[in-house]
């Protein structure tokens, strides 16, 4: 019994003030121990209760919360057990700076996620824009958001992006979104015909919504053009590339039908001979 009191006893000597007994590393691997038991049980009783969008949010926050918790057993177990913490603090204080400083992003991007899931501004399903890309939201996690171009491509977005640039959400509102399409005719076009027709592109598209109904434009008096939008609503403005491509179709077949000419840029050039 003396041998093994001698053993628990024994010490690893780091520094002449920091000292580390075999007793308080099992104390501390005890207290981790018991830490990470209590901890799952709290995850099983609490996510049994959420919905499945809330899991996510929620084992997000929980596995960051657990790391600060394990960090400050950890601190406190040592301390409790007699190491000198403030020592070690002291002989690993240039190494803390120099990671401090390489983790600053790192703990930028965790901080906004957090900031993300409880503000609630992004969830799952959104179609956000940000840095003009423009993506569907797959997944949110504690350092970056998943997102999905149109173009099926992966785009993975540091969190502190949602705190240093403007972002749109264009689903916030709801799945509906008011979206349009521009085009010039000549001077001298019948401005009635031109808005009729417009119209009709926008009405014969099947993605078009009826209400609210599709809206035409004049939006000025160009320099080689008289300038029109179409403004009609989506469902899906994810895919909205698509039916504006449609509508800009069948805007040209119905212009060449009617005899409306969409003019381009002329410029006259004079040469002058001496």
């Amino acid at each position: 019994m003396k041998e093994l009191n001698n053993i628990l006893n024994y010490s690893f000597k780091f520094s002449k003030e920091i000292s580390i007994s075999v007793k308080a590393i099992l104390v501390l691997i005890l207290v981790l121990v018991i830490a990470s038991i209590l901890l799952k049980l709290f995850k099983k009783l609490v996510v049994k209760r959420l919905e499945q969008e809330d899991k996510n949010k929620f084992d997000t926050v929980f596995s960051f919360v657990s790391w600060l918790l394990y960090i400050t057993i950890f601190l406190t177990t040592l301390s409790t057990s007699g190491v000198n913490v403030t020592a070690i603090f002291a002989a690993s204080a240039a190494l803390l700076i120099g990671v401090g400083l390489a983790l600053q992003t790192f703990f930028q991007d965790i901080i906004s996620g957090i900031f993300i899931i409880v503000d609630q501004s992004v969830h799952v399903g959104d179609i956000i824009e940000l840095d003009d890309k423009v993506g569907r939201v797959e997944e949110i996690k504690l350092r970056t958001t998943r997102a999905v171009t149109i173009d099926n491509k992966v785009l993975i977005i540091p969190n502190h992006k949602y705190l240093t640039s403007s972002l749109y959400n264009w689903t916030q509102n709801g799945t509906t979104t008011r979206e349009s399409v521009e085009v010039g005719v000549a001077y001298g076009s019948d401005l009635e015909l031109v808005k009729k027709l417009l119209l009709r592109a926008a009405n014969e598209h099947p993605n078009i919504l009826n209400n609210p109904e599709p809206l035409v434009l004049f939006m000025n008096f160009g320099d080689n053009s008289l300038d029109f939008k179409l403004v009609f609503t989506l469902n899906d403005s994810f895919m909205a590339s698509i039916p504006q491509s449609d509508i800009r179709f069948k805007i040209d077949q119905l212009f060449r039908e009617h005899n409306i000419s969409i003019p381009f840029p002329q410029r006259d050039v004079h040469v002058v001979k001496e």
